[in-house]
């Protein structure tokens, strides 16, 4: 199993560890509601070092990037990142990723760590006939995620940088936490504000280290993995293995609108051909009427008891006190308000699909 350049600090923090993604990683330090909550009320940090980094230079650089990924990414500007997606030449997605323009010829590409290789192959492959100059930086970066509604305040002592100015999906480069060239980047996965550290590995500790300190007064806390997965479930954010995967296109994982056809890219013109006639299933987002505990593989059903659709995640949402979940549904079944049945074990449990996010943070 690979390690983070923190995975000893988090070992003597007493957190509970678990393989992930072929690393040895957190998966909670005092257990998943009081870490979930924290980060919804105050602020967390979390050691997301797994995480894929690929560096995409040169006049070739963009050309590559908008062939390989779904988004435009021509409209970037440098300090500005983009959310998008690697098609696949059958329909589904080889990965979601973030594209952060640092130069006009530099792009920073952070891919989900279960997927290191094989994106990094699958672009290599595009990439023949194309000639960017491309390096993977993963085992060289580590990435903290300081997040809550309290990270800037907590944080800003650590940065010349005015941490309030930076708005979602931007960036800058600049000191941090003694550090002079660090990404402070305003791309968090949890709804509740905040931004990422991208350093290298030697600086690691120093950064968390500092980052705990300075957050101390505001009751900061190493926040892991499980609670990462609460998080972001109830914002209704997808996640690669479970709602997005070899087999699922954009349109029916609801990520049309990183799908820009303004452009060719991989698979594109079977894409547009989807969009153009419909998916014939789509991703909703549920949430349980009755106790029950939604969980991946469960199937959905309707009020005849046939199957229509499988959960792709589920939990107890420590916000909402209630079940809640994510599934493909045939589309005719897909429409919001309506009541579907989850198996769990022998009942069939009611459930209303609703509009995400789950959780509303205003």
């Amino acid at each position: 199993m690979k390690t983070t350049a923190l995975t000893d600090t988090h070992i003597a923090l007493g957190a509970k560890m678990v393989p992930f993604a072929g690393y040895n990683m957190p998966v909670s330090y005092e257990g998943v509601n009081i870490e979930h909550e924290t980060v919804r009320k105050s602020v967390g940090v979390f050691d997301v070092s797994h995480m894929g980094e690929f560096l995409i230079e040169g006049p070739k650089a963009l050309e590559l990037i908008q062939k390989v990924s779904s988004n435009d990414a021509s409209k970037l500007t440098v300090g500005k990142a983009q959310y998008s997606c690697m098609p696949n030449e059958t329909g589904g997605i080889v990965d979601d990723l973030i594209v952060y323009r640092v130069k006009d010829e530099t792009y920073l590409l952070v891919v989900n760590a279960s997927n290191i290789q094989k994106d990094w192959d699958h672009i290599s492959k595009y990439n023949a006939s194309i000639g960017a100059e491309m390096r993977n930086i993963s085992d060289n970066y580590s990435l903290l995620a300081i997040q809550g509604p309290k990270a800037v305040e907590a944080m800003q002592s650590l940065s010349s940088v005015d941490l309030s100015s930076i708005k979602f999906y931007n960036f800058v480069v600049g000191d941090f936490a003694g550090i002079d060239h660090v990404i402070i980047s305003a791309t968090g996965y949890t709804g509740s504000g905040g931004f990422e550290i991208y350093c290298k590995n030697e600086e690691a500790q120093q950064v968390w280290d500092k980052v705990l300190e300075a957050g101390a007064d505001f009751e900061i806390k190493p926040i892991g993995l499980a609670a990462r997965d609460t998080l972001r479930l109830e914002m209704g954010y997808c996640l690669y293995g479970n709602d997005i995967d070899d087999t699922t296109s954009p349109f029916e994982a609801g990520l049309g609108w990183i799908t820009k056809f303004t452009k060719d890219f991989v698979n594109s013109d079977a894409l547009a051909k989807e969009k153009e006639e419909g998916p014939k299933r789509k991703l909703v987002a549920f949430q349980m009427e009755e106790r029950g505990i939604p969980r991946n593989g469960y199937s959905i059903l309707d009020a005849q008891g046939n199957e229509i659709g499988k959960v792709t995640s589920g939990t107890m949402s420590p916000s909402l006190s209630k079940g809640i979940g994510l599934g493909y549904v045939t589309t005719e079944n897909a429409q919001p308000d309506s009541t579907v049945y989850i198996q769990i074990r022998i009942n069939k449990v009611p459930a209303t699909l609703v509009k995400l996010p789950f959780y509303k943070t205003s």
